[in-house]
């Protein structure tokens, strides 16, 4: 059996998109199993630069099948944009599948986003507005509507005018304008006729591939400390990222995830709302905000920095088996004099190991640091460990001591060529 899952360890953008585009190149599917349109997979190789927010990373490799499976849901008019500015720069012919049973986006679910994040004031979430969480909740409260439900336009009929009596009449309540039944199926029929012939029983799909032995590739969106149940709540996105989720998210049997790649920066950023332990604001973060491009690819907004806090990434073991170490961005940090990683923190006067479950909890959390020295030559040519500065090497070595997981990969900058395995993933 060969498959592994490329799972975030902090709170997303760690670097997912690169490594699932570099181990595409060796796997047979790429699956991405949760999330929506507001993740964003940054991808360079060839001297170009792909952004993507909905498609799996394995896109951009020839002969790959690619899969948005159960647990995602999907804006069928970003998808097809999406699909559409990718074959305006040369990438045609992507064989994509799309699960019957992934929720949609609609617009209502956007516009709701939008005024509940506006009505929460100082207590606001830090959403992308897409309308991600309330297409989740719609999940949840059995009032969503289903990719597959499009296949038969009078269920799908039926659903919508289900759908807006509730959505009209809470647009209503908030002062915005009501949405016409008869413009929304005719919008969605039109995406029917461009998606219609992609959508299918990924499971299906998923589980022969996996029977026959091929090579799969499972891809989340964001990062564990934006999990719903683990990870830093309220300020989490609406599902789970965890390998965890894998099984319930595409429809597959929990044996079959036996290999979970952790996905990590060098230091550590958020994007949004939320507690941050090792946050820090001082020349030194603007200076590896600037070099290291630290603005979200979906947002643009500026991200927060902090320095590495293994407390997170022992908890990402915990509840996600992560059983190796991707570790992202290190040429960020040459230049620097001095780094520091976080080991534990400090509540109440006590020394812990934990993630607290309450967020005013690790808002308040002091961390304790090891201090390092740093290195100061241009890493971003090196093709081995062993042509790392020895600074280098042993911050990548106390990463392994103090987290317990072997460092399999690192990346020394963006491009798919700057990545270096020391162990075979796939």
């Amino acid at each position: 059996m060969s498959n592994v899952v490329v799972v975030g360890t902090q709170w997303g953008d760690e670097g997912k998109g690169k490594i699932t585009d570099y181990l595409a190149q060796e796997a047979d599917v790429v699956v991405r199993y949760q999330g929506g349109n507001n993740a964003g997979h940054t991808i360079v190789f060839d001297n170009q630069k792909f952004a993507l927010h909905l498609l799996p990373s394995g896109c951009l490799s020839k002969n790959k099948l690619n899969i948005m499976a159960n647990g995602m849901v999907i804006n069928p008019k970003a998808l097809i944009e999406e699909l559409k500015g990718l074959e305006e720069r040369g990438i045609k012919g992507i064989n994509l599948k799309i699960s019957n049973r992934a929720h949609i986006v609609f617009p209502y679910h956007m516009t709701l986003d939008g005024a509940f994040e506006q009505s929460a004031g100082s207590k606001k979430i830090g959403t992308t507005k897409k309308g991600i969480g309330p297409a989740y909740t719609d999940k949840y409260f059995r009032s969503g509507i289903r990719m597959g439900d499009l296949l038969d336009s009078k269920y799908f009929a039926e659903r919508l005018k289900a759908a807006l009596s509730i959505k009209n009449n809470v647009l209503k309540m908030l002062g915005l304008d009501s949405m016409d039944f008869k413009e929304l199926f005719e919008e969605f029929m039109g995406y029917k006729e461009v998606l219609g012939h992609m959508i299918t029983d990924t499971s299906v799909l998923l589980n022969e591939a996996l029977e026959a032995d091929k090579k799969v590739l499972f891809e989340g969106a964001q990062g564990v400390m934006l999990c719903t149940d683990h990870g830093s709540y309220p300020y989490v996105t609406s599902s789970s990222p965890t390998a965890a989720a894998v099984p319930l998210y595409t429809g597959i049997a929990p044996s079959y995830i036996q290999n979970v790649l952790g996905i990590t920066k060098a230091y550590t950023t958020r994007v949004g709302e939320g507690a941050f332990p090792t946050e820090f604001e001082d020349e030194i973060a603007h200076t590896i905000r600037e070099v290291g491009n630290e603005y979200g690819t979906t947002t643009k907004r500026p991200r927060r920095i902090g320095w590495l806090d293994t407390v997170v990434l022992r908890h990402a073991k915990r509840v996600s088996g992560i059983s190796g170490l991707s570790i992202m961005l290190l040429d960020v940090l040459s230049g620097l004099k001095t780094l520091k990683i976080c080991t534990h923190y400090i509540m109440d006067g006590n020394k812990i190991d934990y993630i607290p479950s309450i967020i005013d909890h690790l808002d308040n959390v002091e961390p304790i640091y090891t201090e390092m020295p740093g290195w100061d030559e241009d890493i971003t040519g090196v093709v081995a460990f062993e042509e790392l500065p020895q600074n280098a090497k042993n911050y990548l070595l106390e990463i392994q001591k103090l987290t317990g997981i072997n460092v399999k990969i690192f990346s020394v900058g963006p491009d798919r060529q700057q990545t270096i395995e020391l162990e075979s993933i796939l």
